[in-house]
């Protein structure tokens, strides 16, 4: 998962991102409705107060908001699956040895 700066996205990408993500996250179950243009207006808040990254995955091809939260556990578990594949390709490695090489 990348992070991307929101200050590196022109205006018309940013609204499209911060738009799309309203409207993929659905129904407002809150004790009020609030209406979409101020949905906009407080994600906006969020991520020029740091609440909030976009982020971009490569594997899907998705792009999405993240609270700062959220994110560093989403690398973490990248991280530590990262790790267990190290581990196996040693633990592989390992074997080959034991057993005189691979043909």
């Amino acid at each position: 998962m990348i992070e991307i700066p929101a200050e590196r996205l022109n205006a018309e990408i940013m609204t499209a991102i911060i738009e799309e993500f309203i409207l993929r996250e659905g129904t407002d179950y809150g004790a009020q409705e609030v209406d979409f243009s101020s949905k906009v207006a407080q994600v906006r808040a969020l991520l020029k107060a740091g609440e909030v990254t976009i982020t971009f995955d490569p594997k899907t091809e998705n792009c999405t908001l993240l609270t700062r939260q959220q994110f560093r556990r989403e690398v973490e578990a990248a991280t530590e699956a990262e790790s267990k594949a190290d581990d196996d390709t040693s633990i592989y490695e390992d074997y080959c040895q034991d057993q005189g090489g691979v043909e």
